[in-house]
């Protein structure tokens, strides 16, 4: 079903006068404290409080009500619903140097860490997917939720499978990227009531497997059909690591994971304004937070779009939650107001995410029929809009269907952006960025658990921009003094073309593949009459989807080099040593020569031109752009001087840049 935004003049005036009553952190409970260093030279010394906090939330409260069975979790005696998260939290030990803000940043499947700040900010993270258990993970704890007179309730369960260790008879039946998490269980282990098939790509016909030859079975030390086991999958002769499998079934007893979104608002309502929660626990840091501020990055930045879509950036008492937010790499909406939802995901095949609106400005969806809407609607109404910096690179284009944030879904104009909104682009890099940073002439190593690529791992950075556009941000939420004019990719400058070689103009590289047919398509999903396409919520009812077409794309061009050039470049693409991509391709396994996930890739320059020429490689080498070493330091001396004046780098990462060149083996 596709609705209005449910909230008008009225509502909103009723949403502003609601009260601390309605919805609320009950308890905070402080389980360790620990003193740590300053981060650096006359910075504060910090303390690291972790523990975890109980909320209640009141499921006919307008604040609450778009939490998907939520109406059905059990009460309290109070006739509200419970839940606790764990949390942890950085603030200066001298509280007289707190700066006034108060960075939160979502975690990205349970990971996160706090610690002491150079600034005196108040350093926060908290659980909000409920479906993660580990001990060592931010956590959430949700309750299950029933039907009318303790009915249990169910739904359809979709699963993929790919990339199976060789020679697996059994898997476990688990969502998710990163941080695997339980799906629900089957309401009947008979295989008859479920269905697996599998296909040999994403596009190919699904080939149905026979019931009798798979279980919800544990095949690891009985042959098949194994022990039975609703949370692992059996299948006669095992499987094929160069397929995909997708299993089907009934599901039941689904948690309420769309508390995610008001544990979050509760806690950070609570951090801003409060003196004590019900029992008196005082609030650590009461006085100390005039500026909250949201970041979250690829998957927890998607929570950010969703959290600011569906409302939760309006408190408990009808005030504004967060004054400032940062989603970084984060192309969708996070799929977690939905029942059996899996908010660990990564655009896969059959994934919700794309679903609802996914731009800034209020844009009609012909193509799908979705009607007029953007992600400010609900807090325009409220007047809970915090000021927002999107921050995104090229592998968003490529692997997380980025494109109709800016293009919408006809591709056919770019979406203006409204006044609290900025967007930087960081061209040419892999998502999220290198995580090794310097000027490695070789590329990035892998990452534990990275796919088999073609190509080196892209070396691009994105950390040293993104902490000088925080930094602006910040200054836009305490001062007002509006940042710089966004930059990125457009179809009226000529940047954002079709995904393929010719349109690109990439470079012919020898032994080097072609961006064509390397991007994760965006697809049109039909997901059943029970599915709220608009706020990616409530319950998918028909498992697969239908695709009902694919959603045209676009991507950035690029110049001789096959580097782009809109954006935020940072100082490795302006002085560069190979070209940098968003996207790699597949080595090995289901999917091979298609897109390599959402690693980026690197082609080194030849050292010299008698290299480069014996190569064929029509890219001048590094000795022809900077003749030596000396003249390559020399050259990000530079350039990391420009990007400084510019406010795009701090003086630190600049100093710390050159002194990577200096170190590095660039024309050694």
């Amino acid at each position: 079903m596709t609705r209005t935004v449910r909230i008008g003049a009225a509502a909103a005036i009723v949403l502003l006068a609601a009260g601390a009553a309605d919805a609320r952190l009950t308890r905070l409970i402080v389980e360790k404290t620990e003193t740590v260093a300053p981060a650096g030279l006359g910075a504060p010394g910090y303390r690291i409080l972790r523990g975890r906090y109980e909320g209640d939330l009141d499921p006919r409260d307008p604040h609450n009500r778009i939490i998907t069975d939520l109406d059905g979790a059990p009460r309290a005696s109070n006739g509200r619903v419970p839940y606790s998260a764990t949390f942890a939290i950085a603030l200066p030990v001298d509280r007289s140097r707190a700066s006034g803000f108060l960075m939160y940043d979502v975690p990205n499947r349970g990971n996160g860490a706090v610690a002491a700040d150079p600034d005196g900010h108040v350093r926060v993270i908290s659980g909000w997917q409920g479906d993660i258990t580990d001990a060592d993970a931010q956590r959430l704890t949700v309750p299950i939720a029933t039907g009318p007179r303790g009915r249990p309730l169910t739904a359809p369960v979709l699963q993929r499978f790919t990339d199976m260790p060789a020679g697996a008879t059994s898997i476990a039946i688990t969502g998710g990227i990163g941080r695997p998490t339980p799906r629900p269980a089957p309401v009947s282990l008979d295989t008859r009531r479920a269905r697996l098939f599998r296909q040999t790509s994403d596009t190919a016909a699904p080939v149905d497997i026979a019931p009798g030859d798979w279980a919800f079975a544990d095949c690891r030390t009985m042959p098949f059909p194994g022990t039975p086991d609703p949370g692992r999958l059996c299948l006669r002769g095992g499987f094929d690591r160069n397929q995909a499998y997708t299993l089907v079934y009934e599901g039941k007893a689904p948690q309420v994971l769309g508390i995610g979104f008001a544990a979050v608002r509760d806690l950070n309502s609570f951090l801003r304004s409060a003196a004590a929660d019900d029992v008196g626990n005082p609030n650590p840091v009461a006085k100390m937070v005039r500026w909250p501020i949201i970041t979250g990055t690829s998957q927890s930045g998607n929570f950010v779009r969703s959290f600011i879509a569906l409302g939760f950036n309006q408190g408990e008492d009808g005030h504004r939650v967060f004054d400032g937010a940062n989603p970084n790499i984060a192309a969708r909406q996070v799929p977690l107001n939905i029942r059996f939802g899996v908010p660990g995901g990564a655009a896969g095949l059959y994934e919700p995410g794309s679903e609802g609106p996914l731009w800034w400005t209020s844009y009609t969806d012909r193509v799908r029929g979705r009607g007029t809407a953007s992600l400010l609607d609900r807090c325009r109404l409220s007047q809970t809009c915090p000021k927002i910096v999107e921050t995104f690179g090229s592998a968003e284009f490529w692997g997380l269907r980025m494109s109709p944030n800016l293009v919408g879904t006809d591709a056919s104009a770019d979406l203006p952006l409204p006044a609290e909104v900025r967007r930087y682009y960081f061209p040419s890099v892999t998502h999220g960025g290198s995580y090794v940073g310097g000027f490695p002439t070789k590329g990035d190593p892998a990452f534990p658990g990275a796919p088999a690529c073609t190509l080196a791992f892209n070396p691009n950075p994105s950390t040293e921009t993104r902490r000088a556009v925080l930094k602006a941000l910040a200054e836009w939420v305490a001062t007002g003094r509006a940042p710089s004019p966004s930059r990125y990719p457009t179809i009226a400058a000529g940047d954002l073309v079709a995904p393929n070689a010719a349109a690109m103009g990439w470079p012919r590289i020898p032994g080097v593949p072609s961006p064509d047919g390397k991007l994760n398509p965006f697809l049109d999903q039909d997901f059943g009459d029970r599915f709220d396409y608009r706020d990616l919520s409530g319950v998918l009812t028909r498992q697969p989807p239908v695709i009902r077409r694919t959603i045209p794309s676009l991507v950035p061009r690029v110049d001789a080099d096959g580097n782009e050039t809109a954006g935020v470049p940072s100082v490795q693409l302006l002085v560069p040593i190979g070209t940098y991509t968003g996207w790699n391709e597949l080595a090995a396994g289901y999917g091979k020569g298609g897109g390599c996930g959402f690693v980026g890739g690197f082609v080194p320059f030849a050292r010299t031109e008698g290299e480069r020429r014996a190569a064929g490689d029509p890219r001048p080498s590094l000795e022809a752009r900077y003749r030596d070493h000396d003249g390559f330091v020399a050259r990000v001396r530079a350039v990391a001087a420009e990007q400084v004046a510019a406010g795009w780098l701090l003086p630190d990462d600049a100093a710390k840049l050159i002194a990577q060149a200096q170190a590095s083996d660039v024309l050694r």
